[in-house]
């Protein structure tokens, strides 16, 4: 074999070995095509660990961002002096103070005990009257996927108010014949939600570039004192988050980023 067949030979060997080793996880833009966007989590603080940042590039690019809390978030904390209805109030303080810092002004709390939070049909029917209030053309949700790497992620109202967001996209939602007093009696009209991304998941497939956004995303977690306290730790824990996820995307080690798994639900 001669010289310049042997470097042609190399040169595809190289070429291939790049190609299998370069990111599958693809750098979108999170506002592009969508003009109403729903959050739903489990606990006040939850979308600020997990898409603050994507939530602030959304709003700043003009979407309009609405949050569905499903509980007030009154377990957490460990101040024992306080009332279950008292840590409700400083939780939803908090969270609304946390939304303002990435440009969301409605929220939607419901009200479910925390730490008690079930997929059932009483939550789907609760999720499904927002979604076809706000109508969103995504939704963003916790994933219903335990997670033995990433325990804490993996919290049970995590996984409930996941599962209970992705059953009220599909099929609640858009079903007329689906808690037909949403229709009949509140006038609600059924609404199909286009895609859903998914946070925390194991297999993630888009990430978000949130570097213009980590200040706005590092007040929103400041915000919620009852669980950060004085947020000293947050700027070096989110910094390394946000480097590790923007690097499994390709991007330079100076950008941090923040990563969902689509689901198309159209």
């Amino acid at each position: 074999m001669s010289s310049k067949k042997r470097k042609k030979k190399a040169q595809k060997a190289t070429d291939a070995s790049t190609q299998a080793a370069a990111p599958s996880l693809k750098v979108v833009d999170p506002a592009d095509g969508v003009e109403r966007v729903l959050v739903i989590t489990a606990h006040p603080d939850d979308v600020d660990f997990g898409a603050a940042g994507t939530v602030a590039m959304m709003t700043k690019a003009g979407v309009e961002v609405v949050y569905c809390l499903v509980t007030d978030g009154d377990a957490g904390g460990s101040d024992l002096d306080t009332t279950q209805e008292q840590r409700a109030a400083i939780r939803r303080r908090e969270q609304t103070a946390a939304a303002a810092c990435v440009g969301v002004e409605r929220l939607i709390f419901l009200g479910h005990l925390d730490g008690q939070v079930e997929a059932n049909l009483s939550l789907r029917k609760d999720l499904s009257r927002v979604i076809r209030q706000v109508r969103p053309d995504r939704v963003i949700c916790q994933s219903p996927e335990i997670n033995l790497e990433r325990i804490y992620a993996s919290h049970p109202d995590h996984l409930e108010a996941g599962a209970a967001a992705l059953r009220a996209v599909y099929p609640d939602a858009r079903n007329p014949f689906a808690f037909p007093e949403l229709l009949d009696n509140e006038g609600l009209e059924p609404h199909t939600v286009p895609e859903v991304w998914v946070m925390a998941m194991q297999s993630p497939d888009v990430v978000v570039d949130t570097t213009k956004a980590f200040d706005a995303k590092l007040a929103a977690l400041s915000s919620h004192v009852s669980q950060v306290g004085d947020g000293s730790h947050l700027p070096e824990l989110l910094g390394n988050w946000g480097r590790m996820v923007a690097g499994a995307a390709g991007l330079k080690p100076t950008r941090l980023a923040e990563a969902f798994k689509v689901v198309n639900t159209a």
